[in-house]
């Protein structure tokens, strides 16, 4: 069965690049959540390996750190593992203090240590 990512706050173009990037390159199949509302009610209701979350959320701008905080606030979510999708490195150290493993940037996705980042979460659990 594929492992599951909830890939949140991409735009449309970016959403399909990711996507097409992880599904072709893992057993794993990724849902899309654009706020935080919805994406726990998605969260809720799957049983996700992964989550990537924008920097910036491109349904209202809001900044992807907190979902990432507010997912490692919450004993059912504490220990999902979160990516940040950034390209600038000031953000991804914001993020992996807020609880969130090394992410990418979206020009980093076909890149191989994009796909050994991803490899140690969707490839290791089951």
């Amino acid at each position: 069965m594929p492992k599951r990512v909830l890939n949140v706050g991409q735009c449309a173009p970016d959403h399909g690049s990711i996507t097409h990037f992880i599904e072709s390159s893992f057993d794993a199949k990724v849902d899309r959540g654009h706020l935080l509302k919805d994406s726990l009610e998605k969260l809720g209701a799957n049983d996700y390996a992964l989550v990537l979350v924008n920097r910036k959320l491109d349904a209202d701008y809001s900044d992807g750190i907190e979902i990432i905080k507010h997912l490692k606030a919450d004993e059912r979510f504490r220990d999902l593992p979160c990516m940040l999708v950034s390209n600038y490195p000031e953000w991804q150290e914001k993020a992996v203090e807020a609880g969130a493993a090394p992410g990418f940037g979206k020009s980093e996705l076909r890149q191989q240590q994009t796909r050994e980042k991803l490899a140690t979460i969707l490839d290791s659990r089951s």
